[in-house]
């Protein structure tokens, strides 16, 4: 069953952060942590399994950090949802549903569908669009530091 837990949203705003911070190099865990306020125990978790999942690259070294794997607008908000829905299933399992008749032919089909429902617009929203909206509501990005011009 979907349901909207701290990891979740910590992945959500950490992997946001990269797509809109992102554009000049690695963005550094640290750097995440201070901007959004994620405890670091649950970002550095959340992250490692963002690589695993093919969304985000880690970058060694000491300038190193976490890029994109892939375009921002090729990334969705369902995808990063599942990998922690996915994480966070190993440790939980889940919903207990419904074994009564009223609940095995009405409640749980209910909530199934409405799962879906969510999933499948959840899977409509990129991080290019919530970059854009990022934009649009003034939010401050550290990608003009990044770059360096030279004539």
């Amino acid at each position: 069953m979907f349901r909207l837990t701290k990891k979740m949203i910590y992945a959500l705003e950490a992997v946001v952060d990269v797509a809109y911070n992102g554009r000049g190099g690695p963005v550094q865990s640290r750097d995440i942590t201070k901007r959004q306020e994620i405890p670091q125990r649950y970002l550095e978790q959340v992250m490692q399994q963002l690589v695993r999942a093919g969304i985000l690259k880690g970058v060694r070294g000491p300038r190193g950090g976490y890029n994109l794997a892939r375009e921002r607008r090729r990334i969705s908000v369902g995808e990063i949802v599942r990998v922690i829905t996915e994480m966070d299933s190993k440790k939980d399992k889940g919903a207990a549903l419904s074994q009564s008749p009223l609940g095995k032919k009405v409640i749980n089909p209910l909530i199934e569908n409405l799962n879906k429902t969510i999933m499948k617009d959840l899977n409509k929203i990129t991080l290019q669009d919530l970059c854009q909206q990022a934009m649009n509501e003034g939010v401050e990005t550290d990608c003009a530091k990044n770059f360096t011009f030279n004539i």
